[in-house]
Protein backbone atom coordinates (compact mmCIF):
# COMPACT_ATOMS: atom_id res chain seq x y z
CA UNK A 1 0.00 0.00 0.00
CA UNK A 2 1.25 3.49 -0.80
CA UNK A 3 1.10 5.63 2.14
CA UNK A 4 2.14 8.73 0.55
CA UNK A 5 5.32 10.88 -0.89
CA UNK A 6 8.34 10.45 1.00
CA UNK A 7 10.94 12.63 0.08
CA UNK A 8 12.05 15.16 -2.84
CA UNK A 9 15.42 15.07 -3.87
CA UNK A 10 18.04 17.43 -5.49
CA UNK A 11 21.35 16.95 -6.72
CA UNK A 12 23.64 20.05 -6.66
CA UNK A 13 26.95 20.86 -7.66
CA UNK A 14 27.43 22.87 -3.99
CA UNK A 15 26.09 20.84 -1.50
CA UNK A 16 27.44 23.15 1.33
CA UNK A 17 25.50 25.94 -0.71
CA UNK A 18 22.14 24.52 -0.38
CA UNK A 19 22.58 22.86 2.76
CA UNK A 20 23.01 26.27 4.03
CA UNK A 21 19.75 27.57 2.08
CA UNK A 22 17.37 24.86 2.94
CA UNK A 23 18.40 24.43 6.59
CA UNK A 24 19.27 27.95 7.85
CA UNK A 25 16.94 30.14 5.04
CA UNK A 26 14.09 27.39 5.17
CA UNK A 27 14.24 25.64 8.13
CA UNK A 28 14.36 22.23 7.09
CA UNK A 29 15.69 19.97 10.17
CA UNK A 30 18.76 17.37 9.21
CA UNK A 31 16.94 14.35 10.30
CA UNK A 32 20.52 12.15 9.80
CA UNK A 33 23.89 13.44 9.53
CA UNK A 34 25.65 13.19 6.18
CA UNK A 35 26.51 10.47 4.23
CA UNK A 36 28.80 9.91 1.84
CA UNK A 37 29.67 7.22 -0.47
CA UNK A 38 32.07 5.79 -2.86
CA UNK A 39 33.25 2.62 -4.69
CA UNK A 40 30.10 1.32 -3.02
CA UNK A 41 28.83 -1.79 -4.94
CA UNK A 42 25.05 -1.50 -3.28
CA UNK A 43 25.02 1.79 -3.60
CA UNK A 44 25.50 1.87 -7.54
CA UNK A 45 23.18 -1.25 -7.76
CA UNK A 46 20.40 0.56 -5.87
CA UNK A 47 20.48 4.29 -7.89
CA UNK A 48 21.58 2.17 -11.34
CA UNK A 49 24.93 3.87 -12.01
CA UNK A 50 28.48 2.27 -11.29
CA UNK A 51 31.25 4.43 -10.01
CA UNK A 52 28.98 6.51 -8.64
CA UNK A 53 30.17 8.95 -5.47
CA UNK A 54 28.40 11.43 -3.52
CA UNK A 55 27.33 12.72 -0.21
CA UNK A 56 23.61 13.34 0.53
CA UNK A 57 21.90 14.27 3.46
CA UNK A 58 18.09 13.97 4.80
CA UNK A 59 16.03 17.11 5.69
CA UNK A 60 12.89 17.09 8.12
CA UNK A 61 10.56 19.26 5.13
CA UNK A 62 7.39 19.90 7.72
CA UNK A 63 5.38 16.81 5.75
CA UNK A 64 7.88 15.10 3.95
CA UNK A 65 11.47 14.83 3.51
CA UNK A 66 14.31 16.78 1.32
CA UNK A 67 17.03 14.68 0.18
CA UNK A 68 19.93 17.08 -0.96
CA UNK A 69 23.26 15.18 -3.35
CA UNK A 70 26.03 15.69 -4.50
CA UNK A 71 27.85 13.37 -6.66
CA UNK A 72 30.88 13.53 -7.53
CA UNK A 73 31.13 10.49 -9.71
CA UNK A 74 30.27 10.09 -12.45
CA UNK A 75 29.90 13.52 -14.17
CA UNK A 76 26.58 14.97 -14.70
CA UNK A 77 25.25 15.78 -17.70
CA UNK A 78 22.90 18.07 -19.14
CA UNK A 79 19.94 16.94 -21.54
CA UNK A 80 16.87 14.33 -21.43
CA UNK A 81 16.15 11.39 -19.77
CA UNK A 82 17.47 12.67 -16.36
CA UNK A 83 19.97 10.36 -14.58
CA UNK A 84 20.01 10.53 -10.38
CA UNK A 85 23.05 12.14 -10.37
CA UNK A 86 21.88 15.04 -13.16
CA UNK A 87 21.08 18.13 -11.48
CA UNK A 88 17.66 20.28 -11.42
CA UNK A 89 14.50 18.92 -10.99
CA UNK A 90 10.81 20.54 -12.04
CA UNK A 91 9.20 22.18 -8.87
CA UNK A 92 8.77 21.40 -5.53
CA UNK A 93 5.83 23.30 -3.93
CA UNK A 94 6.18 24.58 0.01
CA UNK A 95 2.90 24.59 1.50
CA UNK A 96 2.82 28.01 3.85
CA UNK A 97 0.67 29.74 5.96
CA UNK A 98 1.09 33.77 5.20
CA UNK A 99 2.47 34.19 1.73
CA UNK A 100 3.12 37.60 2.15
CA UNK A 101 5.39 37.24 4.87
CA UNK A 102 7.03 34.16 3.68
CA UNK A 103 7.68 36.32 0.07
CA UNK A 104 8.93 39.21 1.98
CA UNK A 105 11.47 36.86 4.37
CA UNK A 106 12.74 34.80 1.58
CA UNK A 107 13.09 37.81 -0.92
CA UNK A 108 15.03 39.50 1.86
CA UNK A 109 17.36 36.42 2.20
CA UNK A 110 18.62 36.11 -1.78
CA UNK A 111 15.60 33.88 -3.29
CA UNK A 112 14.41 35.17 -6.74
CA UNK A 113 10.85 35.58 -7.93
CA UNK A 114 9.26 34.81 -11.10
CA UNK A 115 6.80 37.46 -10.02
CA UNK A 116 7.27 41.32 -7.75
CA UNK A 117 4.01 39.60 -5.63
CA UNK A 118 2.18 36.38 -5.01
CA UNK A 119 -0.39 35.68 -7.34
CA UNK A 120 -4.22 35.47 -5.65
CA UNK A 121 -6.39 32.80 -7.91
CA UNK A 122 -9.08 33.16 -5.30
CA UNK A 123 -8.89 30.43 -2.87
CA UNK A 124 -5.26 29.63 -3.81
CA UNK A 125 -2.31 32.70 -3.48
CA UNK A 126 0.89 31.13 -5.30
CA UNK A 127 4.30 32.22 -7.17
CA UNK A 128 7.58 30.13 -8.41
CA UNK A 129 10.84 31.52 -7.17
CA UNK A 130 14.77 30.27 -7.58
CA UNK A 131 16.59 27.76 -5.08
CA UNK A 132 20.87 29.25 -5.20
CA UNK A 133 21.31 26.44 -7.68
CA UNK A 134 17.80 27.89 -10.07
CA UNK A 135 16.29 25.01 -9.11
CA UNK A 136 11.85 26.62 -8.86
CA UNK A 137 10.26 26.17 -5.63
CA UNK A 138 6.94 27.32 -5.33
CA UNK A 139 5.66 28.91 -1.89
CA UNK A 140 1.45 28.48 -2.43
CA UNK A 141 -1.08 29.00 0.51
CA UNK A 142 -4.04 27.78 -0.20
CA UNK A 143 -7.87 28.27 1.89
CA UNK A 144 -8.46 25.52 4.09
CA UNK A 145 -11.64 24.35 1.90
CA UNK A 146 -9.33 24.33 -1.78
CA UNK A 147 -9.24 21.24 -3.04
CA UNK A 148 -6.05 20.40 -2.52
CA UNK A 149 -5.47 22.27 0.66
CA UNK A 150 -2.94 20.18 3.34
CA UNK A 151 -6.10 19.88 5.71
CA UNK A 152 -7.68 17.63 3.07
CA UNK A 153 -5.24 14.79 3.49
CA UNK A 154 -6.62 12.01 4.97
CA UNK A 155 -4.41 10.73 7.83
CA UNK A 156 -2.22 8.06 6.93
CA UNK A 157 -3.79 4.34 7.36
CA UNK A 158 -1.38 2.36 9.92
Amino acid sequence: MIRGIHHIALNTPNFDRMLVFYRDVLGFVPAIDQVRWADAELADRAVGLKGSAARTVMLRAGNCYLELFEYSAPAARSGEPLRPCDHGYTHFCLDVTDIQAEYARLSSAGMRFAHEEPCDFGNLRAVYGKDPDGNIVEIQETDPDHPFALERLAPAAG
